[in-house]
């Protein structure tokens, strides 16, 4: 860096433009100081994340997948908030409990996007480990987005790599120190439109299961998930996504979950806000009364205010529904009594 001397004998040493030009170097290297430094800090929450195993979902080929390169992308948006798109490469990553506090309970977490990107941070990794906190094993899955180029039938690709999530995890149970009975699902926005799918849709496989392993979750969490795409419930940007423009009415009904619900659908715990503009809060409220339907236990928890994709922290209300959920998904295993 070169030396500035505030020596009045030496003012031929100042910047060109003399005490203005020194005012303007020195706001120019406040603003590269800082720019490294959000650098760093985005590098450090990136590594962090990194940290944790990263395993890939399917040992050999990825099923209903086409020839076409991997183009996925990372990014940071707005207050830190790490977006990636272009999925076509699934991934599960392990965020294990201390052993100490492990309950043997686990979560797939799936993070919400709209079916276009993945919100991996605070709808992920932070989730993931605020289970952890509370002795539950968690694992965010980066579920491919649905893409007429990657895919032969776009609209099961997001539901197999659940199904296979669920799969890997009762396979690997005894490694990862969980008990395979207690596996759930958790999903964000389109992300629990893809947790309920497969909560619903367990009897239909779309991936090979030689072994006729389970794919049913034991539980569901789904936070101002899109459940519907009927209308006036419908996230328009979700079902073209998924479904494409103009699907058949067969096709609407077969991925709006409160229609697939049966007396075999897991228990789920929902969350919503009412004036929630981008998904209407009643998609959680039309599922809820579908399990009551089918004598599925469900709970709700509805904020008055709060809006679409607040996360685990709704800053218009001090209760905190995840302590709430967590609660929940410990007393679906308590011994009766």
């Amino acid at each position: 860096m070169r030396h500035i001397s505030f020596s009045r004998a030496k003012l031929c040493d100042l910047p060109e433009g003399g005490f203005s030009g020194l005012v303007n170097f020195i706001l120019m290297m406040i603003k590269m100081i800082l720019s490294t430094l959000l650098i760093q800090m985005a590098l450090l929450f990136y590594s962090k994340m990194n940290a944790q195993t990263i395993i890939k979902l399917y040992e050999s080929s990825i099923p209903n997948s086409k020839p076409f390169p991997n183009e996925e992308n990372a990014r940071y948006e707005g207050n830190g908030i790490l977006i990636v798109s272009k999925v076509s490469i699934p991934t599960l990553t392990v965020f294990l409990p201390p052993k100490e506090k492990a309950t043997g309970i686990a979560v797939v977490i799936c993070p919400g996007g709209g079916y276009t990107n993945l919100a991996m941070g605070y709808e992920g990794t932070e989730v993931a480990q605020r289970f952890n906190e509370s002795g539950i094993t968690a694992f965010v899955l980066k579920y491919r987005i649905p893409n007429d180029q990657t895919m032969v039938r776009k609209e099961i690709g997001p539901l197999q790599d659940a199904q296979r999530a669920i799969m890997v995890l009762r396979i690997r149970a005894k490694e990862w120190g969980i008990n395979a009975n207690r596996i759930g699902i958790m999903g964000f926005s389109a992300g629990g439109h893809l947790a309920a799918t497969a909560g619903t849709h367990f009897g239909k496989q779309e991936i090979p299961n030689p072994d006729h392993i389970s794919l049913r979750p034991d539980f569901m969490v789904l936070a101002y998930p899109v459940i519907s795409f009927s209308a006036g419930l419908a996230h328009a940007g979700s079902e073209n996504n998924l479904l494409g423009e103009s699907p058949s009415p067969e096709k609407i009904n077969a991925w709006s979950n409160e229609m697939q619900v049966t007396d075999q659908t897991p228990p789920a715990f929902l969350v919503h806000a009412k004036d929630d503009d981008a998904v209407p809060y009643q998609n959680s409220t039309v599922f809820a009364d579908s399990l009551g339907k089918h004598h599925v236990p469900a709970e709700i928890f509805l904020y008055e205010k709060g809006g679409h994709g607040f996360g685990m922290t709704n800053n218009t209300d001090p209760r905190l529904w995840m302590d709430r959920c967590i609660e929940w998904i410990k007393s679906l295993y308590k011994a009766p009594g």
